[in-house]
């Protein structure tokens, strides 16, 4: 029988050694370095042969190089005869790109699917797809897991549920907010958002009722936090007496944290999916762990077992 190998990038070696913990493995042994110029060299330290690798590698900043340190993996595991190699990743990147909205524009979440299919991966498992139809892209099998379990326990834990409004801060996050609202016993708003140009949305008016309602903003990423902050100012307008924010990847780029100081939310809850570099300056934002969910869903794979359970 395969034996499970756990192989962490550079990119997240802290939530790649809480899912160790959790599975009760090591990390396997593995070189991954520059050479000057910049290229990316791998070395595997020890035997994959006839293993099941699973490979955690978010693509956070620097993406793009991210991006090749995990082909370059990809690829040294498969010329070492690894039985099957499952690319955990779980922030995605280029995931809003997903499709055509100009002439002439690439749809980049596809192009990286068959990069990571090309490179060797025969399974790939992410947290939180910006558009659940990016598992389409793929032609191996995807498991797609959500943050959902965390993020309600932190609601419930965290905030007055009492008088709860969960808020999409667009029409694409519908869905999700329908399923945080059924979970919760709670009514929904929308934010009807424009988008002029990448990163810069525009707050058009709020369908739903808000007001003398605690507000729960719930979205897949905050990146240069506009859209989050807008939203909160919206909410306060009409009168919500509190706002929250949880959204599972936290690229906050640019000047978001100055952005999410600077606004009416109470607290944003975040998880690992992406690891910071140094503490994060600001008591606004909450860090949650998905290590257990992920730990969790690789020892399913592992057995053969059902991942539906994990969110029921």
């Amino acid at each position: 029988m395969a034996h499970l190998k756990l192989i962490s990038g550079t990119a997240n070696k802290a939530l790649a050694e809480e899912i160790a913990d959790y599975l009760g493995v090591s990390l396997a042994k593995a070189q991954i370095s520059r050479f000057s110029d910049g290229e990316i060299y791998v070395q595997i330290d020890e035997s994959v042969r006839g293993a099941d690798v699973f490979l955690i590698q978010s693509l956070s900043s620097p993406v793009n190089d991210n991006i090749m340190e995990l082909l370059v993996t990809l690829d040294a595991l498969k010329r070492s005869s690894a039985s099957s190699i499952t690319v955990v990743v779980p922030y995605y990147a280029y995931a809003r790109q997903d499709r055509k909205v100009l002439p002439r524009v690439p749809i980049s979440a596809k192009l990286l699917a068959d990069l990571i299919t090309v490179a060797g991966a025969d399974r790939i498992m992410s947290m939180d797809l910006h558009a659940g139809q990016i598992q389409g892209f793929f032609d191996i099998p995807v498991d797609h897991l959500y943050a959902a379990p965390i993020m309600l326990k932190y609601i419930k834990e965290n905030i007055d549920t009492e008088n709860l409004v969960i808020v999409s801060p667009d029409a694409g996050g519908v869905e999700r907010a329908r399923y945080y609202a059924k979970k919760l016993g709670c009514t929904i708003a929308i934010i009807d958002k424009r988008r002029p140009k990448p990163n810069v949305s525009e707050i058009m008016h709020i369908i739903g009722d808000v007001k003398d309602k605690t507000a729960v903003i719930v979205d897949d990423i905050v990146d240069t936090a506009g859209t989050l902050t807008n939203a909160a100012k919206a909410l306060a307008k009409e009168g919500a007496k509190g706002v929250y924010a949880c959204c599972s990847h936290p690229v906050l780029s640019g000047n978001a944290i100055e952005k999410i100081n600077n606004s009416p939310i109470i607290e944003l809850a975040v998880t690992n999916t992406i690891t910071f570099s140094k503490p994060i300056p600001t008591d606004k934002i909450k860090v949650l762990s998905v290590g257990e969910i992920i730990g969790e869903a690789i020892r399913r794979v592992f057995h053969k077992e059902s991942l539906s359970a994990i969110f029921e």
